[in-house]
């Protein structure tokens, strides 16, 4: 079937207008990062909460349970396709008011990297506590304090560590004694080193309880405020009380476009994942129009898919920022006729030569994400991050939580590439209150109206690869949930050079005859998938095996 990638506002408004199609059976699903999250999900649901109701639990559980991405220190986005409209939240954090572009450049003007990855001059402005309360402002069903109360809890009370969470938190404390790396970290997580262990945060469940019973004054001012910036002074970093009493979520329109009959649902710029997706889509369509479609994950398909990607992140680095600050070119990026003539040099034979390819004319990576529909059939994508594992390694002190390191997707001088190998441009150079561009792409695929797919990943630069594999894979490999989420990835973004990522699994035969095209092969994981699909009016949800995550489906008697 040809179909053309555009963006189309008249599909847009239609897509979000026509009555949602109700699930032929009553049920609701989740699939999260944890168990923990899951289970506060469900209860939500069950109490007769909505979608948006169970994301806003989840994300505040996620800050007790899951320290390495989940947080109330860091930001995020939540794609949402609710009572017939289709939504997008941006509580990206943002630079400090006291930041300069030349904030991490030597006399000489060399990049110094540690010091937008670790300590308190890494972290940008939060915007998590911000983006749950204007969530719940507009979509909200259940109280504020109902769906904040059960992070309440598991901070208070405790959890029991789990196996996976322990490992991560020794290893990080170990790399870090290992690389001279100051900070708190360890005065905070020594106790969350042993499995089965029960791990209690004081200083987090006091810090949430005032987010509870104030809002956002319980973060943005008050006690919570004054700890912050207490640590910031005495740490070097640059957040201030203005800078946080100024600090908004902001409702943005998704993007959205067509493709093999369905619609998509994504990210609009701050991040560059759902332009990113688009184009990647469309290339790879406009490619199999005039050649077959290769079998998934053979050799043919790895170099196809890698091929469009050198073509997406060129265009990602020169052109996609923060949309505030500068005129980004989103729909020239998307038109049908833009894509085909990206997609027309692709060498389905050879590698392209990565110094050759040009923009066209006109996250360790410890982001999570979670999928969410409830039994109306309304839908939430969210993901969110604090950027590496476990942010920038340091606790605010007396508010109990990690801060992020968020500065690092900045681009700290052009040409020079961050911490995921993605280079910068002057797009992306860092400014006062400028959101940091970003990689998560939480994305809604809709069938006749109706939720078909709910997807997202963490993984820095990767999120983009897991969320198209994860597209392709149910809906134009027709896998079943399960599949799709643990069906080996790939990953290609242009630098480094001829460079694939994958995960072990991929056929050996494959990795040779890709290395025998030239090709440098790394095989280690990436994303963690979460994902929800409908078929014939059945949910089914599915989790990545290798994370510790939960995924469940309830039928409604």
């Amino acid at each position: 079937m040809r179909i053309l990638i555009v963006l189309s506002w008249v599909v847009l408004l239609s897509a979000c207008t026509q009555p949602i199609s109700k699930n032929s059976r009553q049920e609701y699903a989740v699939a999260m990062p944890d168990k923990f999250a899951a289970d506060v999900a469900l209860a939500v649901l069950a109490e007769g909460g909505n979608a948006v109701d169970a994301a806003i639990a989840a994300q505040f559980s996620l800050a007790v349970t899951f320290p390495e991405a989940g947080n109330i220190g860091g930001g995020g986005f939540m794609t949402i396709y609710f009572n017939q409209q289709a939504d997008f939240l941006d509580y990206r954090e943002v630079a400090p008011g006291a930041a300069t572009r030349e904030m991490y450049l030597d006399n000489e003007g060399n990049v110094i990297t540690t010091q937008s990855l670790f300590g308190a001059k890494a972290s940008g402005v939060p915007g998590t506590v911000s983006g749950m309360w204007e969530a719940h402002k507009k979509y909200g069903k259940l109280p504020w304090k109902r769906l904040v109360q059960p992070a309440v809890g598991l901070a208070k009370k405790g959890f029991v560590v789990p196996e996976k969470l322990a490992g991560k938190v020794s290893r990080y404390i170990e790399r870090k004694q290992q690389n001279g790396i100051d900070g708190n970290f360890e005065d905070y997580f020594d106790a969350a080193t042993q499995a089965g262990s029960l791990f209690k945060q004081p200083e987090l469940a006091a810090t949430l309880e005032r987010i509870r019973d104030l809002g956002l004054e319980g973060f943005y001012k008050g006690e919570t405020a004054n700890h912050i910036v207490s640590y910031m002074q005495k740490e070097g970093g640059l957040i201030t009380l203005d800078d946080l009493a100024a600090y908004q979520a902001k409702w943005r329109t998704p993007i959205t476009f067509p493709w093999r009959g369905y619609t998509l649902i994504t990210a609009p710029p701050p991040s560059s994942g759902g332009i990113a997706v688009a184009q990647w889509l469309g290339m790879i369509e406009t490619v199999i129009q005039s050649n077959p479609l290769p079998k998934q994950n053979s050799t043919a398909y790895l170099h196809l898919v890698s091929e469009a990607g050198k073509r997406v992140f060129a265009d990602r680095a020169e052109y996609l920022g923060d949309p505030d600050f500068i005129d980004v070119p989103q729909t020239e990026l998307m038109i049908p006729e833009y894509i085909q003539s990206r997609a027309q040099d692709i060498n389905l034979t050879a590698i392209s030569a990565t110094d050759e390819i040009q923009p066209g004319l006109y996250e360790s990576e410890d982001t999570t994400h979670f999928s969410i529909v409830d039994s109306a059939g309304n839908a939430v994508a969210n993901t969110t991050t604090i950027n590496l594992s476990f942010g920038a390694g340091v606790v605010a002190e007396g508010a109990g939580f990690l801060l992020n390191d968020e500065m690092d997707d900045f681009s700290a001088k052009p040409g020079v590439p961050n911490y995921f190998g993605a280079i910068g441009g002057e797009a992306n150079a860092i400014a006062p209150y400028k959101r940091m561009l970003s990689s998560m792409t939480p994305t809604i695929v809709l069938e006749n109206e109706s939720v078909k797919l709910v997807t997202g990943s963490p993984g820095g630069t990767t999120i983009i690869s897991s969320v198209a594999q994860s597209i392709l894979n149910t809906l134009l490999f027709n896998m079943d949930a399960e599949e799709a989420a643990n069906s080996p990835r790939f990953h290609h973004q242009l630098l480094p050079k001829d460079t694939i990522r994958v995960h072990p699994g991929i056929d050996e035969a494959t990795i040779q005859a890709l290395k025998d095209m030239g090709y440098i092969i790394k095989e280690s994981r990436f994303g963690d998938v979460h994902l929800i699909l409908q078929n014939h009016g059945k949910l089914t949800a599915a989790s990545e095996k290798n994370g510790r995550g939960k995924a469940a489906v309830v039928s409604i008697p």
